[in-house]
């Protein structure tokens, strides 16, 4: 498939010859851009997404039967989507900004009465009528969720929580559920760049794990990354995004008994580095028992992984180790 949009990265060999079920929205249909967009970035996956019938029950019951039919790798759902694919027990799934409260949610934003469709039905059909009787439906279906939680289904459901949603905030019922809750830099409806910096990095690790793939390991000192403005180094996101699309990256720090320097470590891993840092972190006085392949360190460390020494002659900035990693090709 020809890449259209210079802005969105392929990775055509991430959930190659797999199947991804997407359920959209409240007021959407299969023909959203989110479609569109994993469609583009995964051009060797074959990507489902039904039109939902209005009412709830309805829609759920042909989510079921989908699932039944095609077996998907991997469900996504977005909003209300997010709501319907926690439900859908037996399959890695991925909640964005999941309304998990959707009754609620359309009490509280006024979307009783006349509805328009956001995007093309197959059905021809652009206006809806939202009622009582619909509200009170929706909230009979979320009192289903999380019914059936077991230890297995907490390992196969991520969470995603964009930290400027003002429609739907569910992070808190969500965690206490499920363990995998991760706030990513974006609003309740995805954009490009929440979906290539959130989203991509959690589909790379599902797959992964569904292929038993073991990346290349590199340790990146957070110090690394830190300018003496505590802005990120130059190139050094630009880089780190090209890392992560062949190795395993985890961040290190030094371990302190002052527990405020790992709340500002973290906060400053959330604010630049973000998804790609979750449960990825390592606060540690040993680094040269870190066990892995590669280890970018400012300090000069003997250990077990090849030290990448920044600031050195060798790799004085980020785009030398960019060329570096660049002529390794992944290994």
């Amino acid at each position: 498939m020809e890449q259209t949009n210079p802005y969105i990265k392929q990775f055509p060999e991430l959930f190659k010859g797999k199947i991804i079920l997407y359920v959209h929205g409240f007021g959407s249909s299969g023909q959203s851009g989110t479609v569109t967009r994993i469609s583009e970035v995964f051009p060797n996956t074959t990507v489902i997404a039904p039109d939902l019938p209005i009412r709830p029950q309805e829609a759920m019951d042909l989510l079921r039967e989908t699932c039944d039919k095609e077996n998907p790798d991997l469900v996504i759902g977005t909003s209300m989507g997010g709501m319907y694919a926690e439900m859908l027990y037996g399959y890695d799934r991925i909640l964005v900004n999941p309304a998990l409260q959707m009754g609620d949610t359309m009490k509280d934003h006024g979307m009783i009465g006349a509805q328009h469709f956001s995007n093309p039905r197959q059905d021809g059909v652009q206006d809806f009528i939202v009622t009582k009787a619909l509200v009170k439906e929706y909230k009979e279906m979320t009192e289903q969720c999380f019914a059936s939680v077991t230890p297995e289904e907490q390992d196969r459901v991520w969470g995603l929580f964009g930290d400027e949603d003002t429609t739907v905030d569910t992070y808190d019922l969500f965690r206490e559920h499920y363990p995998t809750a991760i706030r990513f830099h974006g609003e309740h409806r995805m954009n490009d760049n929440s979906f290539m910096h959130s989203v991509v990095p959690v589909i790379r690790w599902i797959d992964d794990r569904q292929e038993g793939r073991e990346r290349p390991i590199i340790y990146i000192n957070v110090n690394t990354l830190i300018d003496k403005w505590q802005k990120p180094q130059s190139s050094s996101q630009k880089v780190l995004r090209m890392l992560l699309e062949t190795y395993q990256l985890y961040f290190v720090a030094s371990a302190s008994v002052d527990v405020s320097l790992y709340a500002d470590i973290l906060a400053w891993l959330y604010e630049y580095v973000n998804v790609p840092a979750y449960g990825h972190t390592v606060f540690t006085n040993q680094k040269s028992l870190l066990y892995g392949d590669y280890l970018i360190d400012a300090e000069k460390t003997e250990g077990m992984a090849t030290l990448i020494q920044f600031g050195s002659d060798t790799f004085k900035t980020w785009d030398d180790i960019a060329t570096y990693f660049k002529r390794l090709g992944g290994q």
